[in-house]
């Protein structure tokens, strides 16, 4: 017995269907978003505490372990989580080939650069105090 299509005929004319990728990438940025809303309630604390210590008080704060895992941790979700829905959105409104790859590429770039670059920041004021 076959089984019933539940495509258009347009559809089954063009040979188009799922792509079957789509799951995996909604539950990763489910993920990282999920994850992004304490970290990001923790990061506001952080900020309005640190707007009230100088630049002394904020670097020892910076050195401390716990707090340098959780501002990288956050930095580094927050570009995962940007560039996952910059994927999304050239992937569903670029249609041209070539134009896709170039841009999705553009953002892995810029994504993991400027993430790159941030948490080198971190990493530098927290063990070095600020000094290159």
């Amino acid at each position: 017995m076959e089984k019933p299509s539940y495509r258009t005929p347009l559809s089954r004319a063009r040979g188009l269907g799922a792509a079957h990728h789509g799951a995996a990438e909604w539950i990763a940025s489910g993920l990282t978003a999920a994850a992004l809303v304490p970290l990001t309630l923790w990061m506001v604390f952080a900020v309005l505490r640190l707007a009230q210590l100088d630049y002394a008080g904020a670097v020892e704060w910076i050195g401390r372990p716990v707090n340098t895992t959780l501002v990288i941790l956050t930095v580094v979700l927050s570009f995962a989580h940007m560039h996952h829905g910059m994927r999304v959105v050239i992937e569903d409104y670029i249609h041209k080939r070539l134009s896709k790859l170039g841009l999705i590429a553009l953002s892995v770039f810029v994504s993991g650069l400027a993430g790159a670059l941030t948490v080198f920041s971190i990493l530098t004021v927290a063990f070095r105090g600020g000094v290159y």
